[in-house]
């Protein structure tokens, strides 16, 4: 498995240079997710551009994720296609750099972003226009050679391991995949204290179509109401089965790739050390 980061870059591709790269490796990563605020801004230049930096440097290339919102579920048609437009841009670029996915979020009616509840976040209309948009999305992946790697969460429509199943059957596309990323699945002390469960679950449900995973992790506030921060790696009162993860992972993907997420530059490598002492535990070797 490839241990990478999503972070330690300033802003979105245009940022990413020969020093940010640099940097990158000497944090002991493989390669740096790529972001992008505008698929439409990237010339064929950009691409030989960045290509030759990440290939000068051994460094794969990685997944992407585009900088949209929560629209793939909007109630209005205009704004829900101008949306779907974005992401199958990203999907061209992603293969114009020979990436192997990009980032899919299913999204949110929550004016506020993508991941912030609604209540009609779970609704059977607001699936619908998300298993819709996706199929449109996931033939143009198809087309392109590049998997969808949707991601999930409480908050979100996509919010069990079993509705992420649902969704790939309902699309019905060889090209989608989940980016694993169990922290957003957190919804009750249940859950929260029963990580191995909720892990373990989606890797009995969709095996095959794992394609890699985000590092992070939470901790149970104390208080009254369930409430639920992130985390880093490996610190004492961190929660998340990182074992499980890790095993579980090396098991259905060896390929896979693992990006350390969420944190301010100055804690990616605290997290970073998190993630390797629990793999060097469990006898799992980065490539």
């Amino acid at each position: 498995m490839l241990l990478g980061v999503a972070g330690l870059v300033p802003g979105d591709w245009k940022s990413i240079d020969g020093a940010v790269l640099d940097n990158v490796a000497q944090h002991g990563f493989k390669t740096v997710q790529i972001r992008v605020d505008d698929p439409q801004s990237i010339n064929d230049k950009d691409i030989i551009r960045l290509k030759s930096m990440f290939d000068s440097r051994g460094f794969p290339m990685p997944q992407t994720v585009g900088n949209y919102g929560g629209n793939l579920i909007a109630e209005d048609e205009d704004i829900r296609k101008n949306e779907i437009k974005f992401v199958k841009r990203m999907v061209n670029v992603s293969s114009r750099l020979g990436c192997p996915n990009t980032y899919l979020r299913p999204g949110s009616l929550n004016p506020k972003g993508g991941w912030t509840p609604h209540p009609k976040n779970h609704s059977t209309e607001v699936w619908d226009r998300l298993v819709d948009s996706t199929k449109q999305i996931c033939h143009v992946a198809e087309n392109e050679g590049v998997m969808i790697a949707v991601e999930g969460g409480t908050v979100c429509p996509v919010d069990t391991p079993q509705k992420m199943k649902d969704l790939i059957d309902d699309v019905g596309s060889k090209n989608l995949g989940l980016n694993m990323d169990p922290v957003n699945f957190i919804g009750s002390l249940d859950i929260a204290y029963d990580t191995t469960s909720l892990i373990n679950e989606f890797y009995k449900l969709i095996p095959d179509r794992i394609l890699g995973a985000h590092a992070k992790d939470f901790t149970v506030v104390d208080g009254l109401l369930p409430h639920f921060e992130e985390s880093i790696i490996g610190q004492p009162k961190s929660m998340l089965d990182n074992e499980a993860l890790l095993l579980g992972l090396q098991q259905v993907n060896p390929n896979a790739h693992v990006l350390v997420e969420h944190l301010p530059d100055d804690k990616i490598p605290l997290a970073a050390a998190g993630i390797r002492e629990i793999a060097e535990r469990i006898g799992i070797k980065w490539d």
